[in-house]
């Protein structure tokens, strides 16, 4: 930047109006970063230009103020600003030389009143509920393989899930990814490690290790076909964790609005592994808690969800043991007495065979002694025969012709009269 100086005219001295304007932005850019408050007016937002305009009223006397900022910052705030509402404007002042315009450069913007953040929250939800965006509820791992932690540096969040999960369960494997839960930056930060922890590979490095050697004991690490193996070998690319569990500890209304950061929430909704919200206390009701899969109260109540207790599920098993040893045992004395029992049919089998023929012989003999004719003699009844003939009627024998006669005890001899 070229040095301001003033043109000498005798005793006065005089700047031309570019080195003045230059003289006051270099002034102005030693003044520090500060939060103005006013009424947003004047909104310009052009898909072509760099920057957004708008002007900042203060509603009390009408003063007014120019901001600029740059429209990836203006859109990643996500704000959907109108003409009218109040808001917190973060930057610095600075000055257009061209034109002599004072403005202020924004560097950040928030809302500014609990009743505005909130209509516009409620505007939000009921916005991502009619897309459908909180209805996918997928179940946890009941045994994840290695849990994803997004959480702030240092945070008691962060350390009350990681002591809650490693007592209840010490193999437990947690892959945590620090970020940034409060302020401007936190949305983007957040979705960041969200990608960052759902698309880590499983391995990152393969280590080809062999002790020392003679030339030709090493000799196969010089194959082509090893060679052009190791130079093609694939990473795998399959998610490391089961389960993501994004968490903070308490803090005020604002501190929590990037949680319900309308990206943020999608990038939730639209994560490949399940994802548990926990963030703030009970009270708080962020919108990520409305896209995750599973939300809890606390960040500990949080660790309890991802994983089970190891002494529990040690119960569980050894109840579950026993279950099945009493369980096999049943079913050997069951076979046991199933075993015996056909033994003993068996055993009985050929006497009751016999036994079941035996009086199958009676029957029949019972029933050819009732038809014989002996047994219709034994009732007083008597067989006539002439010649070889039996007699049934009075028309076949002739007076004064012979006859025998049988008896139930014997025969006799008869003469016809």
């Amino acid at each position: 930047m070229s040095k301001v100086e003033a043109i000498q005219y005798g005793e006065r001295k005089v700047y031309a109006v570019g080195a003045f304007n230059r003289g006051v932005a270099e002034w102005l850019q030693r003044l520090p970063t500060v939060w103005v408050e006013g009424e947003v007016t004047e909104l310009r937002r052009n898909p072509r230009w760099q920057s957004v305009f708008f002007t900042l009223k203060d509603p009390s006397d009408g003063a007014c103020l120019g901001v600029t900022i740059g429209r990836g910052r203006f859109d990643a705030l996500r704000l959907d600003l109108t003409d009218g509402e109040r808001v917190h404007v973060f930057g610095r002042p600075e000055l257009f030389e061209a034109r002599g315009d004072f403005r202020m450069r924004a560097l950040s913007i928030e809302r500014f009143g609990l009743g505005d953040h909130l209509a516009a929250l409620e505007r939000l939800k009921k916005k991502l509920a009619s897309e459908g965006v909180f209805e996918r509820k997928r179940p946890l791992p009941l045994l994840p393989r290695r849990i994803g932690l997004v959480t702030g540096n240092d945070a008691a969040a962060k350390k009350d899930v990681l002591a809650t999960i490693t007592a209840r369960f010490p193999a437990a494997r947690i892959l945590v990814a620090e970020t940034y839960v409060q302020g401007p930056l936190a949305a983007n930060a957040m979705i960041e490690a969200l990608g960052e922890l759902a698309t880590a590979p499983e391995v990152d490095v393969i280590v080809l290790s062999r002790g020392g050697g003679s030339f030709e004991d090493l000799l196969p690490f010089s194959d082509e076909r090893l060679v052009r193996t190791i130079a093609s070998c694939p990473v795998p690319v399959v998610s490391a964790v089961d389960v993501i569990v994004l968490s903070r500890g308490g803090g005020s209304f604002e501190d929590l609005l990037p949680f319900s950061d309308e990206r943020l929430v999608r990038t939730i909704a639209s994560c490949p592994v399940p994802v548990v919200s926990a963030v703030g206390h009970e009270q708080d009701n962020p919108l990520c808690d409305f896209a995750a899969d599973a939300r809890a109260s606390t960040p500990t109540a949080a660790a309890r969800l991802v994983v089970p207790d190891a002494t529990e599920l040690l119960g569980r098993l050894d109840r579950t043991r026993g279950g099945l040893a009493r369980g096999a045992r049943a079913v050997l004395e069951r076979r046991r007495e199933r075993i015996v029992h056909a033994h003993d049919r068996l055993r009985r089998a050929p006497s009751l065979a016999v036994e079941r023929k035996r009086a199958r012989v009676e029957h029949a003999a019972g029933r050819l002694r009732a038809l014989s004719p002996r047994a219709t003699l034994d009732r007083g009844y008597a067989i006539v025969r002439a010649g070889d003939a039996i007699v049934r009627s009075t028309s076949a024998v002739s007076t004064g012709e012979e006859v025998d006669v049988e008896v139930a005890d014997g025969r006799f001899g008869a003469r016809v009269e």
